[in-house]
């Protein structure tokens, strides 16, 4: 059985690409949060309390707010071969208490919904690369540093969602069909993702063979470059780490 420990945005976004995925097992929910309105939604159980939860399930997924992360495992019946898979953002390893379970990190996103969050994780734990795979690519990282680093991907991906949004405003600004433009943009972000992560050439051969001199994507390059890309994107890269490792230091 699957536990969520905190029923919030991402965790319904993860019981869904769970039910999606196919899987027979059952899922129980902590009873806060979302809960009445996902087990309406999908036939869930609620539990009457997060010791119920944690007694029934085999894997605990830890969704609750970073600051409450390990104050929330203490005082629960766990047992040797459970797995906490935490997908609280910023929460080393060290700031949990010392329980029999595993405890494994994950950083999923909300595209979990449709079982395409390529997802990070550590440590390599059969049990929860298992899980994770059915949301999406599941990728196992070498050490904890790696992972706070990789993290950095989910804000990334927000990022991506608006530059998505702003071409398809501008583009409908522009007279174009906006849900047409949306269809475009989007795919294009899909597209330029697979031709970096499916094809062996180095990513600035790939780049090198788009940017002809005196093309369009030149010249967008260019602008964008005078106005202060790639160093705002690289700056904003540096101020998610830093806030994550800081969250990490702190707890």
């Amino acid at each position: 059985m699957i536990g969520i420990l905190g029923v919030g945005h991402l965790a319904a976004a993860m019981i869904a690409g769970l039910i999606k995925s196919g899987g027979p097992e059952t899922i129980l929910l902590s009873p806060r949060g979302k809960s009445k309105a996902l087990a309406a939604r999908y036939g869930l159980v609620i539990c009457a309390d997060n010791r119920e939860l944690v007694e029934r399930s085999d894997i605990v997924i830890l969704a609750v707010r970073p600051a409450d992360a390990p104050a929330a495992l203490e005082g629960l019946p766990w047992r040797d071969g459970q797995i906490v898979l935490s997908v609280c953002a910023g929460v080393a390893l060290s700031k949990f208490p010392a329980i029999p379970a595993r405890i494994v990190r994950a950083m999923p996103m909300t595209a979990t919904e449709i079982n395409a969050s390529p997802t990070v994780f550590y440590p390599d734990v059969a049990e929860a690369r298992q899980l994770i795979a059915r949301l999406g690519p599941a990728i196992a990282l070498r050490s904890e540093d790696e992972f706070e680093i990789a993290t950095v991907n989910a804000a990334i991906y927000g990022w991506a969602q608006e530059l998505i949004r702003q071409s398809v405003h501008w583009g409908g600004d522009h007279g174009a069909d906006r849900q047409m433009m949306r269809q475009l943009v989007a795919q294009t972000f899909v597209a330029a993702g697979r031709m970096m992560a499916e094809t062996a050439e180095p990513m600035e051969t790939i780049l090198k063979d788009l940017v002809t001199p005196g093309g369009i994507t030149e010249l967008g390059l260019t602008v964008l470059d005078q106005q202060g890309q790639p160093a705002a994107w690289q700056a904003a890269c540096e101020a998610v780490l830093a806030r994550l490792t800081a969250s990490a230091e702190r707890r």
